[in-house]
């Protein structure tokens, strides 16, 4: 059975013989599950064909009743201690009772109450699969006689197999099972081919029950809108053979594609941003009633044409309403619409349509729920986004990065932060801290204690003072929370570096020889703990050249007992005697304790390079701020390239660096949609060029190579190409407010 309609094998053609050879096969398996329920007494049987492709087990039939039928696996790897498995793997029937054991060194590997045998099915050295039923655990185990009665059935089953075989008939797995009724019954599903064992009757309209019971199953773990197309690609498009599937969502009177699959382009191209009055299928289907087309090419029609012609369905996905706007007559509202091509002429049977009208009302719940969820988690991190700063200062003699990722196992902010913040007379401070909890609470409480570090260091308190006051002020705003935080106030031009900690991890400080250290601090107690104590601070010096490291314990909590030498050790990774790249140790930071599956506490990172006194009465770096919308932003960032170059005797480099800035910073406008900062700074050997916009997505080069469908995912500036081949080595790094795209030219003598 190659296919989830069985009869169809797309390998040896849809026509009437591979018709007949599938026919045969699911004759020869449903023969041997009803005697298998007869001779055992048993509620349900089903026939299990190895999948010599993925390595596992896979239900080809079932029949009984339910909710019996549906408890069968639809795949079973070969390492789950099921009966079905352990028949296979020793060759012998075997029985599996008891789901709840005495024995608490017993596996429980049956969650539904029925006893299971299974027997072999093999002739010779033919090993085709297994045969499997189940009867309620109140009967008892089986007898000696219906073991052996099972395994005769296995071997007759076996050798019509190998017979069909010989005869060249493909016996393996199909996407789907056909599952068959426990009695003959009347049969509504007759005129509907494709599902099922053609001579049983009621066969037809159960199989077609055992794709929606899975899409169930799988839209209800779905979290994002990839999950919903894998799922309706799975269910939907693969056992109605159809060529391609497409979902569309309804927003601001448009249809919008959330995601596609198989030879969608064209569908896509003509619904994506289409009005929901335009003349399309797909727009007319949102008044709540599918369409179906089947077009069908006459004597007369034209063969290149005819082979394009293809049936459509256009599926009204309908959800409770929260947030979609587009309601019908009878209180229901539709969220989007499924559209489905095939290659072939379909018919589209009252069977088949009820099935893709109960998948469409799954699938429209799905995806409103999934988009609801995304667009919380979007306000969530807007917020979060509109908390942090939006960008951090220039700094003579200081280079500084950050990074902010959020937790991924809900859609609520946290309360991590990090800011610096430039003083009169060469000072800086730098500040990073953590307030306790996910929630809109912990935002806020965070809001109110970043402005307050940020006001008492600006009015000029020591770092101890800063936390000293910040702590009792939030004492006094009658929350439960309490925070972490570390303040250092650095003097950039003796590398003076102050440090006050509220319980939290003390910085870390990597030095020019490449050694690492901490610079250690009284820990004190949380900010909003009261207490008699006064917060003290220590005073540290910094060689020029050094980095500073500032983290909250969500970076680096899940992978170590001893946080601190963890950050350590990585922060130490890099070779002495060159200062790293901040951006770079940032994303390698980042990179190796933030992976997705690991973030469930959002985290923050705040690196600083204090560069020293370079002899200069004024430091070589400026910065530029580029206004969204800006029509001659390219040419402002050019003009303030040219300009600085030359005031620093490096116009030589000045034609290159315009041409580049000018393709980034247009690229980001256009991309980003936010507005542009660029900073440009010269060292002894280098020149560094950095723009930084909201938009977290890396620019891509696209090359017109490129297919189609990945072209559209593409950002379509091909100046991107002209910035690779410049810069020998360029850098896009997100920092939890947008990006920073960097790049250094080397200054050439």
């Amino acid at each position: 059975m190659t296919s989830s309609r069985p009869g169809r094998d797309p390998r040896r053609g849809s026509g009437p013989r591979a018709v007949h050879e599938g026919a045969d096969l699911a004759e020869a398996l449903n023969r041997a599950a009803r005697e298998a329920r007869r001779q055992s007494n048993a509620v349900t049987a089903g026939v299990y064909l190895l999948d010599e492709r993925h390595g596992d087990l896979r239900l080809v039939l079932a029949g009984g009743s339910a909710p019996s039928l549906f408890t069968l696996p639809g795949r079973m790897g070969l390492n789950m201690p099921s009966a079905s498995v352990r028949a296979w793997r020793s060759g012998e029937t075997t029985v599996l009772i008891d789901p709840n054991p005495a024995d608490p060194e017993q596996e429980h590997v049956l969650p539904y109450p029925y006893v299971a045998l299974s027997t072999p099915i093999t002739s010779g050295d033919q090993r085709f699969g297994v045969l499997t039923v189940l009867r309620p655990e109140t009967f008892g185990d089986y007898s000696h006689a219906e073991r052996a009665a099972l395994e005769d059935i296995g071997y007759q089953l076996a050798g019509d197999l190998t017979r069909l075989v010989k005869d060249g008939v493909s016996v393996r797995a199909g996407s789907m099972p056909v599952l068959v009724p426990p009695e003959d019954g009347v049969d509504t599903s007759g005129d509907t081919p494709g599902w099922g064992v053609p001579s049983v009757p009621g066969s037809a309209g159960t199989s077609m029950m055992y794709p929606l019971r899975r899409l169930a199953e799988l839209l209800n773990r779905a979290t994002t809108i990839d999950d919903v197309v894998a799922a309706a690609q799975y269910c939907v498009m693969s056992p109605l053979r159809a060529r391609a599937l497409v979902l569309a969502s309804v927003s601001e009177g448009r249809l919008w594609v959330l995601g596609h699959s198989g030879d969608s382009s064209g569908i896509v191209r003509n619904l994506h941003g289409a009005g929901v009055d335009a003349h399309i299928p797909a727009a007319e289907a949102l008044n709540g009633r599918p369409l179906f087309i089947s077009k069908n090419p006459t004597a007369n029609s034209d063969p290149l044409t005819a082979s394009r012609i293809r049936s459509e369905a256009y599926l009204p996905l309908n959800g409770d309403g929260q947030f979609i706007d587009l309601a019908l007559a009878d209180g229901r509202h539709v969220v989007g619409v499924c559209c489905l091509s095939f290659s072939e002429t379909q018919r589209f049977p009252p069977e088949e349509r009820a099935l893709l009208g109960m998948m469409a009302g799954l699938l429209g719940a799905a995806v409103e729920r999934v988009e609801l969820s995304a667009k919380q988690r979007e306000v969530a991190q807007c917020l979060q986004r509109f908390l942090l700063p939006s960008r951090l200062p220039d700094l003579p003699r200081l280079s500084t990065t950050a990074r902010y990722r959020p937790a991924d196992v809900n859609s609520e902010v946290g309360g991590d932060w990090y800011d610096v913040i430039k003083l009169p007379g060469d000072r800086a401070v730098l500040v990073i801290g953590d307030v306790e909890g996910h929630a809109m609470e912990s935002a806020a409480v965070m809001g109110q204690v970043r402005t307050a570090v940020a006001s008492y260091a600006t009015e000029g308190h020591r770092p101890a003072a800063v936390v000293d006051r910040t702590g009792r002020l939030l004492a006094d705003l009658g929350t439960d929370l309490t925070a972490t935080c570390c303040v250092i106030s650095l003097d950039t031009l003796d590398g003076t570096a102050e440090v006050a900690l509220a319980g939290h991890p003390p910085p870390l400080v990597w030095r020019p020889d490449g050694s690492t250290g901490v610079l250690d601090a009284p820990a004190n107690v949380p900010l909003g703990v009261l207490t008699a104590d006064v917060y003290q601070g220590r005073e540290h010096t910094l060689e020029s050249g050094s980095v500073l490291m500032l983290y909250t314990n969500g970076l680096i909590g899940l992978h170590s007992t001893d946080p601190e030498a963890c950050a350590r050790t990585l922060l130490g990774s890099g070779d002495g005697g060159c200062a790293p790249d901040l951006e770079k140790l940032a994303d390698m930071i980042v990179a190796e304790f933030c992976a997705p599956q690991q973030r469930r506490d959002d985290a923050a990172l705040l690196l600083a390079l204090y560069e020293g006194a370079q002899g200069r009465d004024e430091s070589r770096s400026a910065s530029l701020h580029i206004q969204l919308r800006d029509l001659r932003g390219a040419n402002k960032a050019r003009r303030f390239v040219r300009d600085h170059l030359d005031s620093w005797g490096l116009d030589g480099m000045s034609d290159a660096l315009e041409l580049v800035v000018s393709e980034i910073v247009t690229n980001a406008l256009i991309h980003a949609g936010s507005d542009v900062d660029v900073r440009l700074r010269a060292f002894e050997d280098h020149v560094r060029l950095e723009v930084r916009d909201s938009d977290s997505n890396p620019p891509l080069p696209s090359p017109l190579a490129l297919a189609e469908e990945e072209n559209a995912e593409a950002e379509h500036g091909r100046g991107m190409l002209i910035v690779e081949a410049l810069a020998e080595e360029w850098n896009s790094s997100p920092n939890g407010q947008g990006k920073t795209v960097s790049l250094n030219l080397p200054i050439t003598p």
